[in-house]
Parts: C-alpha cells; sequence; structure tokens
C-alpha cells in the first residue's frame, strides 16, 4: 500500500541527504572562494550555488524521476558501455581515489593538525586516518541503520555547531571585504561555478539518490510520483542548509583577508575564525565540524561504493568490500590534501560536464521521447570539450588546440565552452531522431522512461 510520509520524515531524510552530501570540502572551498572574491563574494557565490547546491538537488530529482534503479542504468541510455565506464569512474572518484581520502586528510587538517607540534605531522596524520577509516568502515557495515545514525544523531549536532560560528561571524566580523582576486576579478560568476565542483556533491547526488529513494520506500512511497515528489522536498530541505552554510562561510571568508591573512585553501581561515572568536575552544569546535562532517559523508560514500561493486562484481561480499575501499582511502589519504586537490582537478574537469549535461537530458526525456541518438550525440559533444579542459588542467602542451578553439567556441576562455559544445550534440541527435527510426530496443527503452 502506498503511504504518504510524516513531516518528521522528510526532515529526517533530508538531514540524513544533507550530511551525506556536506563533508569537509563544503567548509574549506567557499571559504577560499570568499577570501579570493572579496566584494565580488555575491556574485561568485552565485555561481557556486549552481554547481554546490542547485546540481546536487537536479541529481537527487533525476534519479527520482528517471525510475533507474541505479546510476549506470542512467547512464545506460547513452550505452551500456558507457553506463558501466561512467559509473565505476565516477563512483571510483568520489570514493576511494578522491573524495573518499579527503575526508579523512580534511578533518586531520583542520581539527587534529592545530593542536600538533612541528614535526610530529606524518606520523599523526597516519594514525588518525587509521581509526577514522576504522570507524567509517564499522559504521558503514550496517547500512541499513543509515538514516538512524546520520540523520538522527550527528547531523543535528553538526548544524548546531556550524551555526554557533555563523552567529558569532554576524554579531562581531572579523574585518571587512577586500578587494577581488585573480580570476574572480573579471569573471567571478564563472569562476565560482567552476569552483563548485570541487565539492563533487553533483556527482554524489546520482549515488546518494538511490539511498534516499531506498529511505522514501521504507517510509512507505511506493509510486514513482510520489516518490519523486518526495525526492523533491527531501532534496530541497538538504541543499537548503547547504546553501546557506555557503553563503555565510564565505562571507567569513571575504571578510578575514586583513586580520587572517590570505591562505591557498579554506583550511587555516576557518581555523582562524574559530580561534578568532572562541580562542582555544574555537579549535575544538572547529574539530568537532570537521570530524563530523567528515565522518557522516565518509560513511556514506563508502557504503554506496561497497553497494554499486558488490552489485557489479558479485563473487565479492559487500563486507568486503567496505573493508578493502576503506583501507584503500586510509592509505590514499596520507598522501596529504593539497596533492589530493591537485590530483582530483583534471578529473573533475573531465566528468562534471558529462555529468550535468546526463542529468539535464533526464529532465528532457519526454521531449526527444528517450531516443538513444540524443544522448549520444550530446554526451560526444560534450565530451570533446571535457577531455580538452583535463587536458588544461594538467598543463599538457597543447596550447595550439586551445587557441583554435577559444577562437570560436563562447565560454572557453572560462572553462564553460562544453556548453556550447552540448547545445550543438543535443540539436544534432534531435535531427537524427527525426529522421531515423528507433530500433526495438530504443522503443522498449521509451516505455520503460
Amino acid at each position: 500500500m502506498n503511504k504518504s510520509l510524516s513531516f518528521s520524515a522528510y526532515i529526517f531524510i533530508g538531514l540524513m541527504l544533507f550530511a551525506l552530501f556536506f563533508g569537509a570540502g563544503n567548509l574549506i572551498f567557499p571559504a577560499h572562494l570568499g577570501q579570493l572574491a572579496g566584494t565580488n563574494v555575491w556574485i561568485a557565490i552565485t555561481g557556486f550555488l549552481l554547481t554546490g547546491a542547485g546540481l546536487p538537488l537536479l541529481g537527487v530529482l533525476a534519479i527520482g524521476i528517471s525510475g533507474s534503479n541505479d546510476l549506470q542504468s542512467l547512464a545506460s541510455r547513452v550505452h551500456p558501455i558507457y553506463g558501466v565506464v561512467f559509473a565505476v569512474v565516477l563512483y571510483l572518484t568520489i570514493g576511494p581515489f578522491f573524495a573518499l581520502p579527503r575526508t579523512g586528510t580534511v578533518s586531520f587538517e583542520i581539527g587534529v593538525a592545530p593542536f600538533l607540534g612541528e614535526g610530529s605531522h606524518a606520523l599523526a596524520l597516519f594514525i588518525f586516518t587509521v581509526i577514522f577509516f576504522g570507524v567509517s568502515m564499522w559504521l558503514s557495515l550496517s547500512p541499513s541503520k543509515i538514516v538512524d545514525r546520520v540523520g538522527k544523531f550527528l547531523t543535528p549536532a553538526l548544524l548546531i555547531f556550524i551555526f554557533i560560528l555563523i552567529i558569532a561571524s554576524l554579531v562581531k566580523p572579523l574585518g571587512e571585504q577586500t578587494a577581488p582576486k585573480g580570476e574572480y576579478i573579471a569573471a567571478p560568476f564563472a569562476t565560482g561555478f567552476i569552483d563548485g565542483y570541487n565539492t563533487m556533491d553533483a556527482l554524489a547526488s546520482l549515488v546518494f539518490g538511490i539511498i534516499v529513494i531506498n529511505a522514501i520506500k521504507s517510509y512507505g512511497a511506493k509510486s514513482k510520483r510520489d516518490i519523486a515528489a518526495a525526492c523533491l522536498k527531501t532534496g530541497l530541505i538538504a541543499v537548503g542548509f547547504l546553501a546557506i552554510i555557503y553563503i555565510f562561510v564565505a562571507y567569513i571568508g571575504s571578510m578575514s583577508v586583513n586580520r587572517l591573512g590570505l591562505f591557498d585553501n579554506g583550511g587555516p581561515i576557518l581555523s582562524g575564525a574559530a580561534s578568532f572568536y572562541f580562542g582555544y575552544w574555537g579549535k575544538i569546535l572547529l574539530a568537532l565540524i570537521i570530524t563530523l562532517a567528515c565522518l557522516t559523508t565518509s560513511i556514506g560514500l563508502i557504503t554506496a561504493c561497497a553497494s554499486y561493486f558488490q552489485k557489479l562484481l558479485p563473487k565479492m561480499k559487500y563486507q568486503t568490500y567496505v573493508i578493502l575501499f576503506s583501507a584503500f582511502a586510509c592509505l590514499v589519504a596520507n598522501v596529504g590534501l593539497a596533492n589530493l586537490i591537485k590530483f582530483s582537478l583534471p578529473v573533475l574537469m573531465m566528468i562534471y560536464p558529462l555529468t550535468i549535461v546526463l542529468i539535464l537530458l533526464t529532465f528532457l526525456n519526454p521531449l526527444f521521447k528517450g531516443r538513444r541518438v540524443v544522448y549520444v550525440t550530446t554526451i560526444c559533444f560534450t565530451a570533446i570539450i571535457s577531455i580538452l579542459e583535463g587536458a588544461k588542467a594538467i598543463n599538457l602542451p597543447i596550447d595550439s588546440v586551445h587557441t583554435f578553439f577559444r577562437g570560436f567556441i563562447p565560454f572557453y576562455d572560462i572553462s564553460m565552452g562544453w556548453i556550447t559544445f552540448a547545445i550543438v550534440g543535443f540539436i544534432v541527435g534531435c535531427i537524427l531522431a527525426i529522421f531515423t527510426k528507433p530500433t526495438t530496443e530504443l522503443i522498449q527503452n521509451e516505455i520503460n522512461v
């Protein structure tokens, strides 16, 4: 029997989703944006909100309205092989290769390192990550309890800690906003938009969307329409909290330069702000914020990745994948925060445009009746530019190629040239769909969609 969710159920699931999204990156990146954007912070944070909050909401909704059982099924609308490759790359990106190790490293750098003396960080980082991922592994071994453990207990405590810091910054500002720097001078909106990639939440939304749907079903919702509506309501709760925190953390960063100095990441900004307002206890407060944020995200990432790979390669048990991913992430975390951010950037520049386009195609699906040719051409055209953006991020010597595309592709200079190519690919696909007949496979796909 279909059952409507109660108000408390929406709150619990919304807070669970917020907690899964919200990690240390959601604090350090808007804080750094604020320092660099300065007086342009409101324009910059608007762009950041689109990719850091808006896209995650669309991602959850895309899973909710698509009727897909998982990310691979959704991406297989392009092609079954693409579905597997895309899903594996995305899971590894938000899992053991980048986002998952970052939860441990950032927890240490901001929550633990300020209490340590010089010369002991390497050993302390190793010990901390072993404990951190050990706890994450233990909590991830029982995924059926994730709503209770994350949504009901950890998240309210996390929000209380964060809002204490925000209120203090409003009552007593750190200082005055300074002039914008770097790319935030000429293109604050576009730069903020691209910086939102670093949160990886749009990628994670296609994974966490399945967790949300399962939680919604556990409360009694059965019909596709009710599930989609519940995804919207719970998603709005989650991204609403995200947006509020992004705005005020960026505001704190924009006021901090004169008092704290200019930093190359948001960690020292938050640590300095906490110390300014609360002294030694401020560091403890920040340590609790970071640890809780990263722990909840770590649990969600391990659970999602282990569940997917157990389904893809069922010869290994779910518990085995949990142990393997936790151990691997622990090792990778010890390369350091700076290296993790540096190594992840090229991958994000390649995979983010493809993810955005897949999400948008899901919403446009009824317009072109689910024809695979539209998915294929749009993704292929987008991939051309996204691959070039990845090459640019690792400084490959292909300046002549960039010069060529810069000459006729709008927004290429601000790393958003993929928008033009995606639109062209979509139009080409729609034209081809008009003049070709769908195969039996595609007709069945349209029925399922």
